[in-house]
C-alpha cells in the first residue's frame, strides 16, 4: 500500500469519526448527557464496575474521545467530574503522540478517584497530567468482561472502553485534562 493510498483511508477515517459540529464546544447539557450514556455503559459492559462506582470520591467521565495518528497523532474530548452523582466540573483530554501508528478510534475513559487526597489535587490543578501529578491505574476487563474490586486499592483507577475504530493502543498516560471554563 503507498504512503498515498495510507494518508487517504486514514484522512476518510479521521473525517468519519469527527462529529460534524466540531467547530463548537459541546454545551454543558451535551456533555451531561454523553456522560450519562457513558456510565449506562459502563455499568452494563463491565461486571463490578458498580462496586467501583461505590467506591469512588469522584468519577470523571469523558465519553467519545476521538484519537486518530499517521505517524503524528493526538487526541480530544470533553467530559464532566460527578461527586456524588452531581457534575461539579467539566474538562478536557487532550494528549498527541509521535511514532509508529495509524488508524482512528472513538472512547470512552472513566477515571474513578478512589482517594480523596487524589482527588483534591485533581481539582486544584490548572493542567492535570496523568503518569506526572498522578498515577492512574489502569484496568482491563479480560474476556468475561468482569473485575475484582478488592485486589485493585489504588488512589485512581481508568478505564478505557467502548472503542471504535482500528487504532492500537488504548492508554492516557501523558494526557492532559484541563478543567472547562462553562
Amino acid at each position: 500500500m503507498t504512503i498515498k493510498i495510507m494518508f487517504a483511508v486514514i484522512m476518510f477515517l479521521v473525517v468519519g469519526f469527527l462529529p460534524i459540529h466540531t467547530s463548537f464546544a459541546a454545551t454543558t447539557k451535551e456533555i451531561d448527557v454523553s456522560v450519562d450514556v457513558a456510565l449506562d455503559r459502563f455499568g452494563r459492559e463491565v461486571n463490578g464496575a458498580q462496586e467501583f462506582l461505590k467506591a469512588a470520591k469522584g468519577v470523571l467521565v469523558i465519553p467519545n474521545v476521538v484519537q486518530a495518528g499517521f505517524i503524528v497523532g493526538g487526541e480530544y474530548g470533553e467530559g464532566a467530574l460527578r461527586i456524588d452523582g452531581k457534575t461539579v466540573d467539566y474538562y478536557n483530554i487532550v494528549a498527541g503522540s509521535f511514532g509508529l501508528q495509524i488508524g482512528a478510534q472513538r472512547k470512552d475513559i472513566i477515571l474513578l478517584f478512589i482517594d480523596e487526597a487524589a482527588m483534591k489535587k485533581f481539582r486544584s490543578s490548572d493542567n492535570w497530567q496523568a503518569g506526572v501529578d498522578g498515577t492512574v491505574t489502569a484496568v482491563n476487563t479480560g474476556a468475561e468482561g468482569s473485575l475484582d474490586t478488592t485486589k485493585i486499592n489504588q488512589p485512581i483507577v481508568g478505564f478505557v472502553f467502548g472503542q471504535k475504530g482500528i487504532m492500537a493502543g488504548a492508554t492516557i498516560e501523558g494526557a492532559k485534562i484541563t478543567k472547562l471554563k462553562k
